[in-house]
């Protein structure tokens, strides 16, 4: 890492850059293909597992790269370990077992689920929901109480130093780390080059506001975000397209205007 990349990029997975339906990204081919050729690194940022991020990684031909996990409670490729990592899930689910029983009933997380309710719950194969179990760091899961209900669930979370944050299917559970703090970590170790970031649900507004470029890839399945801050000076903005189609014409976008800067400095 000697010399700083342009910029690196810090993507979410699930609704975008990976379809929220079928979890493909084969439309995001021409983006992906552009940022190897400019080596520019590309890294994941999803409330996933670190066992299911290795496997996207590898697939993508980014296994090279950090990654951030679990909504930003842990990295790939930062000196990152599992084994005690897991010290942080167990505190979780002990947490959650000694709630009143009255507010813990409302949340039901990957850890009360079975296999197949985890199978049914994401659209994962059974191969893919087992590696999604497999927390170290954080417990996401399904709220099915009122506001008010969950107002006072987090509130006695909160009191045993646990965050909660709303994803585009879950909620999820963890020790205060976001995937911003890591952009940050990681951005240092590549010379504090520039950043671009790309997500569509509550817990990417951190790391979209402090990017240096934020995209919000449109995600019909939910609610849009609220307007973010940068959005008013074009900092920040939205794709048209939903999923790996709206995260492709936005890299695109971005890629091209690099090189159009890059051809005028050689020009100059």
């Amino acid at each position: 890492m000697n010399v700083p990349p342009p910029f690196v990029v810090f993507s979410d997975l699930d609704g975008t850059l990976l379809d929220h339906d079928t979890y493909d990204w084969a439309a995001a081919r021409p983006s992906l293909a552009a940022l190897k050729r400019h080596a520019i690194p590309l890294v994941l940022a999803s409330s996933k597992t670190a066992q299911e991020i290795v496997l996207i990684q590898k697939e993508l031909g980014l296994s090279s790269l950090p990654a951030i996990v679990e909504n930003g409670a842990g990295c790939l490729g930062t000196g990152w370990e599992a084994e005690a990592a897991e010290a942080e899930y167990k505190k979780i689910r002990t947490t959650l077992a000694q709630m009143p029983s009255d507010l813990r009933r409302h949340f039901v997380g990957f850890g009360d689920m079975g296999l197949d309710q985890v199978v049914a719950v994401t659209g994962l194969s059974v191969e893919s929901a087992a590696r999604a179990q497999q927390r170290c760091f954080s417990e996401p899961g399904l709220w099915q109480g009122t506001d008010t209900e969950r107002a006072l669930f987090e509130h006695v979370l909160q009191q045993n130093g646990i965050s909660v944050r709303q994803g585009g299917r879950f909620l999820t559970l963890s020790f205060g780390h976001t995937k911003a703090k890591r952009m940050q970590e990681i951005a240092t170790q590549y010379g504090n080059a520039p950043t671009v970031a790309l997500g569509d649900a509550p817990n990417d507004i951190e790391m979209l506001e402090n990017a240096d470029v934020g995209v919000i890839i449109r995600n019909p399945h939910r609610a849009p975000l609220g307007r973010l801050q940068g959005e008013a000076t074009g900092r920040i903005f939205r794709t048209d397209d939903p999923g790996p189609l709206g995260w492709n014409a936005a890299m695109l976008s971005i890629i091209a205007r690099f090189e159009e800067e890059t051809r005028l400095s050689s020009d100059g």
